[in-house]
């Protein structure tokens, strides 16, 4: 027996702190509801859920991000709507100064209407925003066009093979962008066209083919232009390498990550951009050319909005898949990060009996040294 060292008070001593130390861990985790609430908890899961929290909490910023978008959307497309009416009150005027009831004087009048709608729909294209971000003036998203060709002009070469049955002659060729027809047509050096589009029937059998618009670098790659066959004798020369394109789409960020965004471009609305700027009903030649011309400008507004209205619809369901990926990744979380309050409970309750064990045991082994007494009476 010794009484310079109580083995049995440390080793109970050792217990209770142990113990002591499991009810405090349990206290905390219960009082914050987490399971981890320091990196010594669990390193590997704080970890993973960190980055949970991170996309959680992006996911949250992208739902928001949609939403603005639909509104930037919405506001667009409804200042289009009054755009189409008075396109259409235009088209009216244009039909009535058609007819030859009308007097020069009665022409002059009409006009003076469709000039005062001219001058709306350009404010009204001009002064359309959302958060002072001008949407209808042809600068929100620069990339109207993908497509190179619909504002270059490019020569080719052909080559003098020609066979019985017809097809065209050696010469330079060039391949232009008709933005009246929205047609791609081939013409000579004389500036007579030969064909359009992929239809070159004029000189039998024939194409002209593009190479695909690789988004993802924004340009064409290894663009062929073009290959044109009559006959299957008849060839022009390519291009060959890569066409960048200028300017760039207006992005909605809709994801958590980077490059998750959606990008858009609205076309140009003044009376310039829909073609309509020098349309007049003074006389009956002018009136007739101006129904076919606002023809023309009500099927780009529609097409706008059709474009708009697309966008929109993906949008919503963007959003729906948003609150999907935030609920599942959030439950995923949880798992990890958040505490079991039955198990918890359950812990704490076992470690406070411990407790309350170990401190009778320590209370009982510092009593023993006391036995030594009992040999030093007589």
């Amino acid at each position: 027996m010794r009484i310079n060292h109580n083995i049995q008070a440390l080793n109970a001593y050792r217990n209770l702190a142990v113990n002591q130390s499991n009810t405090a861990k349990n206290l905390e985790k219960l009082s914050s509801g987490l399971r981890i609430n320091r990196a010594a908890d669990d390193a590997a899961g704080l970890a993973i859920s960190e980055k949970m929290r991170s996309q959680i909490r992006g996911l949250e910023v992208a739902e928001r991000n949609a939403l603005d978008a639909i509104s930037l959307i919405q506001t667009a497309e409804g200042a289009l709507s009054s755009v189409h009416s008075m396109l259409q009150r235009m088209r009216e005027l244009a039909v009535q100064a058609s007819n030859d009831t009308n007097t020069a004087e009665d022409r002059a009048a009409l006009d003076q209407e469709i000039q005062q709608l001219k001058t709306e729909i350009t404010r009204v294209a001009t002064s359309t925003d959302f958060n002072k971000t001008a949407l209808l003036d042809g600068t929100f998203g620069t990339k109207v066009d993908q497509d190179p060709l619909k504002t270059t002009a490019l020569s080719v070469t052909g080559v003098a093979n020609i066979t019985t049955g017809g097809g065209l002659k050696a010469g330079t060729y060039t391949i232009t962008w008709n933005i009246t027809d929205n047609v791609y047509e081939l013409t000579d050096s004389s500036s007579t066209v030969i064909g359009k589009a992929s239809d070159l029937a004029a000189d039998g059998a024939g194409s002209i083919t593009f190479k695909g618009w690789d988004s993802t670098n924004s340009k064409y790659t290894g663009v062929s232009l073009i290959t044109v066959t009559t006959n299957g004798a008849y060839t022009l020369n390519s291009l060959a390498g890569d066409v960048e394109i200028t300017g760039t789409e207006s992005n909605f960020q809709i994801g958590a990550n980077e490059g998750q965004v959606v990008g858009l471009s609205i076309s140009d609305m003044t009376t310039t951009g829909l073609g309509i700027d020098g349309v007049t009903v003074t006389d009956h030649a002018s009136a007739q050319s101006a129904i076919s011309t606002i023809d023309e400008a009500i099927r780009k507004v529609s097409e706008e909005r059709g474009k708009l209205g697309a966008y929109q619809n993906r949008l919503e369901h963007t959003i729906n898949n948003l609150k999907t990926a935030h609920e599942n990744l959030t439950s995923a979380e949880s798992r990890i990060r958040d505490t079991d309050m039955a198990m918890e409970m359950t812990n704490f309750t076992k470690n406070n009996i411990l407790n309350q064990a170990a401190q009778a045991m320590l209370a009982q082994s510092n009593q023993l040294p006391q036995g030594i007494l009992q040999l030093l009476k007589s």
